[in-house]
């Protein structure tokens, strides 16, 4: 009688033991969106189903400058990733940040700040007029590190140009000994034209540089320089090098800490699958500068903005016509 006791309770235990298992492993396929069936698709298909709208699927790159330092959430960098996943092709479309927005009675780089990837999502589909299906964020903060742990990335500088007003870190509410020019929080930085390779704290002057000479200065330059660092990023990324590196739990960890998006586990391993299947080459860049014009500050609140020449139906026509 004693044996059959300790023998219920030992398959009472073990049933326990299953259906918490079952359980958890429900609870991890809902968060992560990997089941035994996306697994198969990933490693002998194209994956999960990701979200759409006439077999299209955008999602939202975003760019802070992380740290302590006041706006420190504002996005330096927005750019929309669409690709269409049967055909492999993919175009990156640059948003300048000081766009302004009407929804907002600001600038398009303050959406992230005030409402998080909701708000900045539905800002950017009243832009291009498409819906964005997810967003990325990368924390400029953490940038420099992936870079330096993939060894640096291959960039090819097109126009040559110098920053002399390039902010220093940690300076940004030094006093300078009194000096009234405030001259110790900046640096010049100067790039030569030509394929260089750059290390973490190159790449980041080089996207972030915001006061060049001459047309550099843009927020258009700076949003192509934004796309060429991105996509050398990406080479280095697809390149089995990397990831039989021995230091590849280091990076692992560093592109965790760097970045948040509303990508399950699955949706996030398909796009980096297609991102993989489409040559950097053939990526297309897509700005609209020639859309927008400078009108008078003291229209918006004293603030340096851009707005539609005419209306923003032109800038969402234009972009449909270049997908």
């Amino acid at each position: 009688m004693k044996s059959k006791v300790i023998v219920l309770i030992v398959v009472f235990i073990v049933l326990v033991a299953v259906a918490k298992v079952i359980v958890l492993g429900q609870a991890f396929m809902r968060v992560t969106g990997l089941t035994p069936v996306t697994v198969v698709k990933l490693l002998f298909n194209g994956g999960t189903q990701l979200r759409e709208l006439e077999g299209r699927t955008n999602i939202l790159l975003l760019g802070i400058g992380g740290g302590t330092h006041e706006g420190s959430d504002l996005t330096d960098t927005m750019i929309v990733l669409s690709i269409l996943p049967l055909q492999h092709t993919m175009a990156m479309i640059s948003l300048p940040r000081d766009l302004w927005s009407d929804t907002l009675r600001d600038k398009i780089n303050s959406a992230y700040h005030y409402g998080g990837f909701v708000l900045a999502k539905s800002t950017v589909e009243d832009v291009i007029g498409m819906p964005i299906h997810y967003a990325f964020l990368v924390d400029f903060s953490g940038f420099q590190k992936i870079i330096d742990l993939v060894g640096g990335v291959y960039v090819n500088v097109t126009t040559a140009f110098t920053d002399s007003e390039f902010p220093v870190a940690g300076r940004e509410n030094d006093l300078c000994g009194g000096d009234p020019t405030l001259a110790c929080r900046y640096e010049a930085i100067h790039f030569e034209k030509g394929e260089q390779l750059m290390n973490g704290n190159r790449a980041l002057q080089y996207v972030r540089s915001r006061h060049a000479e001459g047309n550099e200065g843009s927020d258009f330059a700076r949003s192509k320089r934004q796309q060429d660092v991105l996509v050398a990023l990406k080479a280095k990324l697809t390149d089995p090098r990397v990831w039989l590196s021995p230091r590849l739990p280091v990076l692992v960890r560093a592109l965790d800490d760097a970045t948040d998006t509303d990508l399950n586990i699955s949706e996030l391993a398909t796009v980096g699958k297609l991102t993989v299947q489409v040559p950097g080459g053939s990526i297309k860049k897509i700005s609209f500068e020639d859309f927008l014009i400078t009108p008078p500050s003291w229209q918006y609140d004293g603030k340096y903005v851009l707005v539609p020449k005419e209306d923003g139906s032109s800038i969402q026509q234009f972009i449909k016509a270049q997908l």
